[in-house]
């Protein structure tokens, strides 16, 4: 007997989205099995036929593991409705999606996959995974700026966790978080008075950017996508997160 599996689940496995994703489309109700619209906890096993928008979804080739260094204004979305966003810019010739997001305004180090299993891992908030930043402003950085910055900030009904911050010149400071707030580091910034003109991530966990240019990809070496695969072996599965 085939294995039951969660419908959003199966949809990820495609790698036609992200489990995210995939609840957004069948609450939409863009979803079929069997030629059959459905809803959100349906279960399904391998012999279904799974449809977005009356199209059959299938997963023909391997899983796709990339990094990228996406340029300012381009929008990390699926939706190839919206201009700018990353799926059109890239034109990959494999169907993929982004873990987690990086705003329009900033540019830098982001994962793409067809592998909706890696991404729920990656996601996990209380992994503590850290994501480091290069954040540019627009008002002289003071020794009090930089603490108050580490020490934990008032934002979106919460206060941050501390993390390491650390000043590189008058104007630019390195920032590593361990959690992935909406526009957290521009909201901690504007908190204190200061306004972000430019902010780049250059890590993900193991995974830095290192001589990757705007708008290049590659995939992950050997190593990189092992270490990963270390660091995350113990996550749940959840999707609370924004990178």
């Amino acid at each position: 007997m085939s294995e039951l599996k969660r419908l959003n689940k199966a949809i990820a496995e495609t790698g036609f989205c992200s489990r995210r994703e995939a609840d957004k489309i069948i609450e939409e109700g863009r979803v079929s099995v069997n030629g059959e619209a459905v809803g959100l906890g349906v279960k399904v096993t391998a012999n279904d036929s799974i449809a977005v928008d009356g199209k059959l979804i299938t997963k023909e080739v391997g899983n796709i593991y990339l990094i990228f260094n996406k340029p300012i204004g381009v929008t990390c979305t699926t939706d190839t409705r919206i201009k700018g966003n990353i799926i059109s810019y890239l034109n990959y010739p494999e169907r993929i999606f982004p873990i987690g997001r990086l705003d329009k305004p900033s540019e830098g180090l982001i994962f793409l996959t067809n592998d909706g299993d890696i991404v729920n891992k990656i996601l996990r908030a209380r992994n503590n995974h850290e994501k480091e930043y290069i954040v540019k402003v627009n008002k002289r950085i003071t020794d009090e700026f930089i603490k108050r910055m580490g020490g934990g900030l008032p934002i979106l009904d919460t206060v941050t966790k501390k993390c390491k911050v650390e000043k590189i010149d008058n104007f630019t400071f390195k920032i590593i978080l361990t959690q992935g707030l909406n526009r957290q580091i521009r909201r901690m910034c504007e908190y204190l008075g200061y306004e972000v003109e430019a902010l780049k991530r250059t890590r993900i966990m193991n995974v830095k950017l290192g001589n990757l240019k705007p708008g290049q990809i590659r995939p992950f070496t050997k190593n990189e996508f092992e270490v990963l695969n270390d660091l995350i072996a113990d996550s749940k599965k959840t999707f609370n997160e924004e990178i």
